[in-house]
């Protein structure tokens, strides 16, 4: 079977990413596109999935960002608080607050 040459035109730091890659993969870039275009053959179409991910990044930002918080009070020693504890020191700051604007 005759061989070909493809040309492709792709930005220059794709190339140089997907080549790290493939050398540490132990292969070279025209291979590792060969081995893409034998399994796409193999498969008949793309050979990895292409959908959209169905994770909700917004939920999974909110939930780092509550442990997070969760690591934050343990290390300053506040996981303990119940709600009375934490609404007694909302009141005293604000009272604290307000006694330094009045003065």
């Amino acid at each position: 079977m005759a061989n070909v040459s493809v040309e492709i035109k792709m930005d220059e730091e794709l190339q140089r990413a997907a080549t790290d890659v493939f050398e540490k993969l132990g292969l070279d870039f025209s291979t590792a596109i060969k081995i893409f275009l034998k399994r796409s053959v193999l498969a008949n179409g793309i050979p990895f999935n292409m959908t959209l991910p169905k994770r909700n990044y917004k939920a999974e930002r909110a939930v780092r960002a509550m442990q997070e918080l969760s690591d934050a009070s343990a290390i300053n020693g506040v996981c303990n608080l119940t709600l009375d504890d934490i609404n007694a020191e909302i009141i005293a700051s604000r009272r604290s607050r307000e006694a330094r604007a009045a003065k």
